[in-house]
């Protein structure tokens, strides 16, 4: 789960951040005043959003960029005469003073688009055609040899595919194998 990590030198501002957040429904792990401690945080966590002021005590904001996790993402809020120089890509920012609306709006849009991200890495791959040949070959092999279903052929190979920790294909192959002798 995405969880958020709110990096500010002085703790009272990171506490109205953490503040406003938590009452729209958001799940902030920790307010760090440091970069470091906003690092060593973001190490113990599984992914989500740094939202990160400008200045630090201890680091500039390109340091915190640089040794950001990959499976974190950075929104960067700046001071209004600080947006004009500031042109990095694939950070997000907004400026100061910040209001409620755009800071929770921002952090919807980002965690919806990390969440498409993710289910799109966990989509399944489409089978080329060789591919599908073999698992079709198996089941039509299944289904006349063993008198199944296609749709049983279909969760037997599945089944095996689990019970071997294999994947699908490669079981299919191993059952048309020892099926041809």
């Amino acid at each position: 789960m995405d969880r958020i990590v709110i990096l500010f030198p002085k703790m009272e501002e990171g506490k109205k951040i953490r503040d406003a957040l938590i009452r729209n429904g958001y799940d902030v792990a920790t307010v760090c005043t440091t970069g470091a401690q906003a690092l060593n945080e973001m190490s113990l966590l599984d992914g989500g959003i740094l939202i990160s002021a400008y200045r630090l005590s201890d680091m500039f904001y390109t340091e915190i960029v640089e040794c950001l996790p990959s499976n974190f993402d950075i929104l960067l809020l700046l001071p209004k005469r600080a947006v004009q120089s500031y042109k990095e890509e694939g950070i997000m920012t907004l400026t100061m003073p910040l209001s409620v609306f755009e800071l929770v709006n921002t952090i919807h849009m980002m965690l919806s688009k990390r969440y498409k991200m993710k289910k799109q890495r966990a989509k399944p791959k489409k089978r080329s055609e060789k591919e599908q040949k073999i698992i079709n070959d198996a089941k039509a092999l299944l289904m006349e040899r063993n008198h199944m279903t296609e749709e049983e052929a279909h969760r037997y190979i599945q089944k095996c595919s689990m019970d071997t920790g294999t994947n699908l294909v490669e079981t299919a192959e191993m059952i048309t194998t020892l099926m041809s002798d």
